[in-house]
């Protein structure tokens, strides 16, 4: 099943509030996009949750190594971008304390990355253009399918670059001494 919309009719297409977001059952998968409830099951698949684990376990050992002030989280985890919208992106780096809640994270984090799985209209279009405009600065998209790491930097510069599994890929965030190689980072079962 690929991810869609949570409403079923368009004639019913309700906007859709926070509090009716905070409301829904403990382990419900959905994010809320402007308004509208995005279903985010099936699971992923075992490669999207490998490289996810891998690209979350090289960024939180830079950060501890160099005893950074950035925290990160994986997904499920709440990210209110506005009045109207939570995402749960695979990995978000917030690095202003101040954004952090018990319930997550409220305002844009300096860096999420997100896995595609089947829905590439959801990671390349409807969130590049939510996290641009809501003061992302560093978007990673991993797509196991063609094997390749699109980085959008949309701050200050909008540029746009796209490297292969098998190039490393400079963290902007940290000037570059950190770099991932997502090849790197799969086992030799992994199929892409």
């Amino acid at each position: 099943m690929e991810r869609g919309v949570v409403m079923v009719e368009a004639s019913k297409l309700e906007k859709v509030t926070i509090e009716d977001y905070m409301a829904l059952p403990e382990g419900t998968m959905v994010e809320l996009i402007n308004g509208v409830m995005y279903d985010m099951s099936p699971a992923p698949l075992k490669i999207h949750q490998d490289i996810s684990g891998s690209v979350y376990f090289k960024i939180r050992s830079f950060i501890e190594n160099k005893k950074g002030r950035c925290k990160i989280y994986a997904a499920p985890f709440d990210v209110k971008l506005n009045d109207e919208t939570i995402v749960q992106p695979d990995i978000s780096v917030i690095c202003d304390p101040f954004k952090l809640t018990r319930l997550g994270c409220t305002g844009a984090p300096d860096m999420i990355v997100e896995i595609t799985s089947s829905d590439y209209s959801h990671d390349y279009v409807r969130k590049l253009s939510l996290y641009y405009d809501s003061g992302v600065k560093e978007y990673w998209i991993i797509d196991p399918n063609i094997q390749k790491v699109t980085v959008y930097l949309l701050k200050d510069d909008y540029a746009v670059r796209q490297y292969d599994f098998k190039d490393d890929v400079p963290v902007a965030l940290y000037g570059g001494e950190l770099v991932i190689n997502v090849s790197d980072l799969l086992d030799e079962d992994d199929n892409i």
